[in-house]
């Protein structure tokens, strides 16, 4: 990647209650003075930081400890004032950020100068925070965590000129932005004046010792507790996650920044004289990654195609509004590029294995260009694996490494046994042994490697207990005297089963006994001195105890639960056939004829048999009778047959009367009616029979609307609703049994009232009648000459009365200004007096009508009508 200022926010955020919250890092260092008798003078300085504008003050005075490193005696505690304060912030962040976050810090420096006698072990310097801030990402329960900063002095033991050290001093830039999701390089380089070799590492953070108190309580002595990390996605060697790195030599930070958050990372720097470690200097921050993005090509440090598959599919871990162009290379390990692409995916198939080299150019020409590469490893067959023996806390558990690779060859181990008291649950042999100190589950990690660069990791869950399980078949069990028994144990360890008395191999999981009375076995198990013990009790007995049900009826056909007294095992029932399982004790049994049933009841080589017999009864006979279909509102003869002694009907609401076998029924609509009968034969269940009543729906038979004729004019009358009809009087129809006769009339009528009668099918029938006025004038329409429309039921509404038309275009009523009231095109509809709802006062109004005669002549008439209130 083109060398570039890469922003990674990292907010320094620190230790915190209440009056610490502020707090965002720390870090101590020292220089050493010089000699003043047989004492060494340094000069100590705590660094601390707060975000600017916290509105919060920096502690002052803070206290600050001195301990002897090797038996931990507290030499003196000072307060300490700050002794001046800086503020540093970016001013211009890159432009190839995306949505970049204010970075801007207070820091304070509380400077003392002590004298100290030199030591066996040398000194620790340590101050303490309390607490950190809730929500920390890699930490559980992170608002009740705190902080403790420290710096060592070396003593003589590792070397002569051990306390003459001035300590190495972390000079990397603070100013930083972290964007989630992209890359990011940051130095946490130290000087050291005294040319010390320097080793970087991450380490655990400290918590504090004391609950509460800010600033204001000294430490405890060290050593001093880590902070709970958040495993297994994080812990004190992945603070950013697995996709973060430190290099040991130059304590450069690289890798993928996390999600958006706050992160504790803290960075160890070993002091290295003449090839001894003479002292530890640690920085402690708390990162916050950003919600920014930073246009670059970003890719991970390496690929692995080490499963089972040769394909890949790679995008820019950059995401930047910013990133417009995206060009991709392969090359082969002869530098040949075998590959090239644009786009934002890169998806490659790899033709063979090997190692290969991807290139990613963003932007090419134009602004915010990058470039970046990474090795991408292509072995497929990597398969990581291991498996655990011993389960008991305070003994050891063995792991044993099962790790595969078709192409390479597994090389090295790094384990995390999971156990969060300690931070030296580690190690990197293939096959090594842990010693839990405590109970619980337990999420063992295993990185492993292999000969070509692949690396991957599996995790498995452990329960570590106080003592091993033992699975028994049974607890309690019976055999007949002379019998023998296999005991079934099952679990991981040496079994040992007491007491000795009729028993064939007793060390082992699955012994045979045959005792002669009542015997209790112990089992004791031992899984590398990790013990516990169960046991089995074995009842003897010198027969079966059996009493069977006494003989029974049932109602033929029906189930039947056989029941007996007895102490058996095992029981057989014969004959089987009958049976739904005849090898229960109580089985379930189905008896259409009388049967004498046998069980048999079995311990061991004791034997013992019984016999019930059950007698089937008959259900009483029923029969309801056929269903029948009836006419809407009409009876249905229920007639019903049995041989039992009682019976009735239901529902019994809807039957006249239900203890009789042939009554009436009526049936609001479709019913059914249940027969149902007993008997004193021996079947106390009754017999049933049901039939259903269809009730048809009523029918609604129609002769159509009053109408008027004239003499000579033929009038079509339709009748609806049924299937068949009959018209009476016959007066003028052309056919009586027909839905449509036609009539025609030769003299005039002030009215003949038709009756029509319609059946169906099941001879329901239903009638309707149809008032018919002949005139003896040709074709005309009659309007009244007033009407009342006060809704007394007469004379309420007016309408035109056509004799001889055959179609009436319309009939219309206007005001005495023209204006339209009322309009319709039928007989049957007529003005009722309103106008939009609203009723028309008393008047004189204007009628208009336009028809067409049966002759097909055009007929117009209008006149006026009086509205009377």
């Amino acid at each position: 990647m083109k060398p570039r200022f890469l922003y990674i926010l990292l907010a320094l955020l620190l230790t915190t209650e209440l009056n610490a919250s502020h707090i965002t890092g720390g870090e101590m260092y020292y220089t050493w003075d010089g000699v003043s008798g047989s004492n060494y003078q340094y000069t100590v300085t705590l660094k601390l930081f707060q975000r600017c504008g916290s509105g919060r003050q920096f502690p002052n005075p803070i206290i600050i400890s001195i301990f002897d490193k090797g038996t931990g005696a507290r030499v003196n505690d000072y307060q300490v004032s700050i002794d001046n304060t800086t503020t540093i912030s970016i001013t211009n962040p890159d432009p190839c950020i995306s949505n970049p976050p204010e970075v801007c810090y207070d820091i304070a420096f509380y400077t003392f100068s002590v004298s100290l006698p030199a030591s066996q072990e040398g000194y620790v310097i340590a101050s303490q925070v309390n607490y950190r801030i809730n929500g920390i990402n890699n930490l559980t329960g992170s608002g009740n965590v705190g902080a403790t900063y420290t710096a060592e002095i070396p003593g003589i033991n590792a070397v002569v000129s051990g306390p003459q050290n001035n300590s190495a001093t972390f000079d990397g830039n603070d100013l930083v932005i972290v964007c989630a999701g992209n890359n990011f390089n940051y130095s946490f380089g130290a000087q050291d004046a005294d040319g010390d070799q320097l080793r970087y590492s991450f380490c655990s953070a400290f918590n504090s010792t004391t609950t509460g108190g800010g600033t204001s309580v000294p430490p405890n002595a060290p050593p001093y507790p880590p902070v709970p990390y958040n495993f297994p996605d994080f812990d004190q060697d992945r603070p950013l996650g697995n996709a973060v790195s430190i290099d040991a030599t130059t304590g450069l930070i690289t890798g993928l920044a996390p999600n958006g958050g706050i992160y504790v990372v803290t960075i160890c720097v070993e002091e290295i004289r003449n090839g001894s470690v003479i002292a530890v200097q640690r920085k402690d921050l708390q990162i916050n990654v950003a919600d920014c993005n930073v246009a670059s090509a970003s890719l991970l440090p390496e690929y692995y195609l080490c499963k089972n598959t040769q394909t890949i599919s790679i995008t820019n871990l950059s995401v930047s509004p910013l990133i417009l162009t995206q060009d991709w290379e392969i090359k082969d390990n002869t530098g040949s590029v075998i590959h090239t692409t644009a786009g934002f995916v890169m998806t490659y198939t790899f033709p063979s294995i090997g190692v290969f080299t991807i290139k990613l150019v963003i932007n090419r020409n134009q602004q915010c260009a990058d470039s970046s590469e990474s090795t991408i490893k292509v072995f497929p067959g990597f398969h990581p694996d291991f498996s655990s023996q011993g389960i008991c806390f305070t003994k050891p558990t063995l792991f044993r490494d099962f790790t595969t690779s078709v192409y390479g060859v597994p090389d090295t181990w790094t384990w995390d046994f999971g156990e969060p008291t300690v931070i030296s649950d580690i190690s990197t042999l293939q096959h090594p042994t842990y010693t839990y100190p405590t109970m619980g589950t337990k999420n063992v990690r295993l990185i492993a490697t292999d000969t070509k660069g692949c690396r991957d990791t599996v995790i498995k869950t452990i329960t570590i207990i106080d003592r091993p399980p033992i699975a028994l078949a049974f607890r309690d069990t019976l055999i007949c005297v002379n019998d023998v028994l296999t005991l079934l144990a099952g679990g991981s360890g040496t079994f040992s089963w007491t007491p000795p008395i009729n028993i064939i191999n007793a060390n082992t999981a699955t012994p045979t006994v045959s005792p002669i009375t009542t015997t209790t076995y112990y089992v004791d198990i031992d899984d590398n001195g990790c013990k516990n013990r169960d046991s089995v009790k074995v009842n003897v007995v010198d027969h079966v105890t059996l009493s069977a049900m006494s003989d029974t009826t049932i109602c033929k056909g029906d189930t039947i639960q056989l029941r007996v007294r007895s102490d058996g095992l095992q029981y057989a029932w014969t004959p089987a056939a009958n049976f739904i399982n005849p090898l229960v004790k109580f089985p379930l049994a189905i008896t259409h004829t009388i049967t004498d049933y046998t069980v048999t009841a079995t311990i061991g080589g004791c034997v013992a048999t019984d016999q019930i017999r059950v007698t089937p009864i008959p259900y009483p006979a029923v029969n309801a009778g056929p269903d029948q279909v009836i006419c809407y509102n009409k009876a249905a003869l229920l007639s019903g047959t049995t041989d039992g002694s009682s019976w009735q009907w239901s529902p019994p609401s809807r039957v006249n009367a239900p203890t009789v076998l042939q009554t009436l029924a009526y049936p609001p609509r479709t019913l059914d009616f249940i027969l149902t009968a007993f008997d004193t034969k021996g079947c106390p269940k009754p017999g049933r029979d049901t039939m259903t009543v269809t009730v048809l729906p009523k029918m609604r038979v129609s002769a159509g609307h009053d109408t008027a004729v004239v003499i000579g004019q033929p009038l079509h009358l339709q009748a609806t609703g049924a299937e068949n009809y009959s018209w009476s009087p016959a007066i003028g129809l052309s056919n009586v049994f027909i839905d449509n006769p036609t009539a025609i009339y030769n003299e005039p009528s002030a009215g003949i009232r038709y009756k029509v009668i319609g059946s169906d099918s099941y001879g329901c029938k239903d009638s309707a009648y149809v008032w018919v006025k002949v005139f003896r004038a040709g074709p005309v329409v009659f309007v009244p000459t007033g009407f009342t429309p006060n809704n007394d039921g007469l004379n309420d509404i007016l309408r035109p009365i056509s004799a001889g038309m055959k179609e009436i275009e319309y009939f219309r009523i206007y005001n005495r200004w023209g204006q339209l009231l009322f309009s319709s095109v039928s007989n049957a509809k007529g003005w009722d007096g309103l106008v939009n709802g609203q009723p028309q006062s008393s008047g004189t109004f204007v009628w208009m009508v336009k028809a067409i005669d049966y002759m097909g002549k055009a007929y117009f008439e209008k006149g006026v009508v009086t509205l009377i209130r």
